[in-house]
């Protein structure tokens, strides 16, 4: 009998090549179908049994938030848009894991272009710039061709703290925050010693979550409910279905040191207040502008602008007491509760948590730049907050924001349970996905992420004393023997642009810089009034509000203004009180 198919002449490889489709399926059946990770599981440090593996290295726009299909597609939010497009269309072709397909969609340039939240609810994909909530109807196609819909817009301009997070309930509403364009709402913004306006008038409109429908076009602010109040800035919102109840986390204010030398010191001012992770019943209070939270202390105090200390605490009878408060400047920019199956049980209905990662914590380490979890049953903490994945920043010591190579932003859920984790710095996604024993997992598992909660000088609360940074080129700088100038620099000026004069992210360096070594006059300007508005330095746009320092001294300026111009690598011509003064009658005059 013939052999038209050579099957026993081929035997040999045939049975070898059913041993590898045997061996293939197994592994899928062992692993779940999960795909390889990295083996340094993209840079992560992450609890015994997971694995990481980065499936976009990179994505122009850089990246927000981020929101996974049914199918596994992956919508991104981009963080800075163009005109091909504001979000931007993921898909894994071959299976391995990594996205093939990255395709930018959507022009926002006239729609507000800075880029906010992604979500996918109910066949939708909505998703959201710091002014406007839109939705478009998802498709079989990877990038859909439907009507981009606009659900809620505001009736006024970007202005500091404006993003737009989104959750859902099951009643068909959507929420999501007006942020407060102020630190404190101070008389004037961001001043030293400014007294806070009472009553805050920013309450009114502004320092709150609203309630809307998900489903109707063009609503205004005046068309939702307000359901919450006291928060300066939300950027993680969610819905937790466990308990059908809406949870945020958010950023306390800024500069209690800076702002209030008196009443807190450098290492108060970086550890305080704290960002907190808060259950929002309607009605529900985070004490903002009137109160902080302090977590060392476990407690509500007043603010500095209305009277606070550090010890005064006020009427906090109608504030919601937190479910954790976090070190300060943590900077929390989304919450997911996990409700996969992949994960070890213990994670079930727990909190996933991205610590965007602090700029203001100088002269101590800069915090946050992880993403932590909290384990939870009923809607409450069950135990101490955890670190769950660490290492985005690439370096030990993170001094200036600008050493970090990435920053978590953004947290979704595949189907399979998976954990995406996106980057704001270069557009990066992690994808986190878990291969041990469910069934043993425990303590020895999260020895050494424990152990990273108590040592890394990004996470830990910071020692006053021995934590405190010797700031790179000032190694030979005694700061006990800074001039007067030097000193009163670090108290007003270094938490922005930072004690080595060379700025961060937010806000512009010193060195050589055309705007410190130039006209006097346009400096003392700036001092005296603050600055508003876009500035180029050395090439580079910022945006980021300068306060004003007007209540300084004419002596106390002119030292300050000194010391940057002959600091830094600068070396310009001294400024005088008398000069100071000449410019800040002048203005008065006007």
């Amino acid at each position: 009998m013939t052999d038209p198919f050579g099957l026993k002449a081929n035997w040999k490889s045939t049975s070898i090549l059913y041993l590898l489709v045997f061996l293939s399926l197994y592994s899928c059946r062992r692993d779940g179908g999960l795909p390889p990770s990295d083996p340094d599981n993209g840079g992560l440090y992450l609890p015994g049994g997971f694995e990481a593996l980065v499936i976009v290295d990179t994505i122009r726009g850089r990246a927000r938030h981020l929101a996974v299909n049914t199918n596994g597609d992956i919508y991104v939010k981009l963080r800075f848009a163009d005109t091909s497009g504001g979000n931007a269309a993921m898909r894994d072709t071959d299976g391995d894991g990594k996205m093939d397909i990255v395709q930018p969609f959507d022009d926002y340039m006239d729609k507000s272009s800075l880029g906010s939240e992604m979500r996918i609810h109910d066949g939708y994909l909505y998703f959201s710039s710091v002014t406007r909530i839109f939705r478009q109807k998802l498709t079989k196609d990877l990038v859909p061709d439907t009507e981009v819909e606009l659900i809620v817009r505001d009736t006024q301009p970007p202005r500091q703290h404006d993003t737009k997070p989104i959750a859902f309930d099951k009643e068909g509403n959507l929420y999501t925050v007006y942020g407060a364009p102020s630190d404190a709402c101070q008389e004037d913004d961001r001043s030293p010693l400014s007294p806070g306006m009472d009553p805050c008038p920013i309450l009114e409109t502004r320092g709150g979550v609203w309630r809307f429908a998900a489903d109707k076009k063009d609503q205004f602010q005046t068309d939702g409910k307000k359901v919450a109040t006291g928060f300066r800035s939300v950027v993680g919102l969610a819905w937790n279905d466990e308990v059908n109840s809406l949870y945020a986390v958010a950023h306390g204010r800024d500069y209690l040191h800076n702002t209030w030398p008196r009443e807190f010191n450098a290492w108060e001012g970086a550890v305080l207040p704290s960002e907190v992770f808060i259950r929002l019943e309607e009605g529900a209070n985070a004490g903002w502008p009137y109160h902080y939270y302090d977590q060392i202390k476990e407690g509500y105090f007043l603010n500095p602008e209305y009277g606070g200390d550090g010890d005064k605490q006020g009427d906090v009878s109608k504030l919601t007491e937190p479910i954790v408060g976090f070190l300060g400047h943590f900077a929390p920019n989304d919450l997911l509760f996990y409700s996969g199956t992949q994960f070890p049980e213990r994670y079930k209905n727990g909190a996933f948590i991205a610590f965007h990662g602090s700029t203001s914590s100088s002269p101590y380490p800069q915090s946050g730049y992880f993403v932590g979890f909290v384990p939870m049953k009923d809607g409450k903490a069950s135990g101490p907050w955890e670190v769950f994945a660490d290492g985005f920043a690439g370096v030990d010591t993170i001094v200036n924001t600008s050493d970090a190579a990435y920053r978590p932003m953004g947290l979704a859920m595949g189907p399979d349970g998976s954990l995406y984790v996106s980057d704001s710095e270069k557009g990066k996604i992690w994808r986190i996905i878990y291969k041990g024993d469910k069934d043993t997992f425990g303590k020895d598992q999260l020895a050494a992420m424990e152990q990273r909660k108590q040592t890394a000088t990004n996470i830990k609360t910071p020692d006053e004393i021995k934590d405190k940074l010797v700031v790179a080129g000032m190694e030979d700088i005694d700061e006990t023997q800074l001039s007067r100038g030097g000193k009163l620099f670090n108290t007003f000026c270094s938490v922005c642009h930072q004690r080595n004069g060379k700025g961060n992210d937010r806000f512009p360096p010193l060195d050589g810089a055309e705007w410190v070594t130039g006209d006097k006059a346009t400096l003392i300007n700036v001092i005296l009034n603050g600055l508003r508005g876009e500035i180029t330095v050395k090439g580079k746009t910022y945006t980021s509000r300068m306060p004003k320092l007007h209540m300084l001294k004419d002596d106390e300026i002119a030292e300050i203004l000194t010391y940057i111009r002959q600091n830094f690598g600068n070396n310009a011509s001294t400024v005088t009180a008398r000069e100071v003064a000449e410019v800040r009658s002048a203005g008065a005059a006007q």
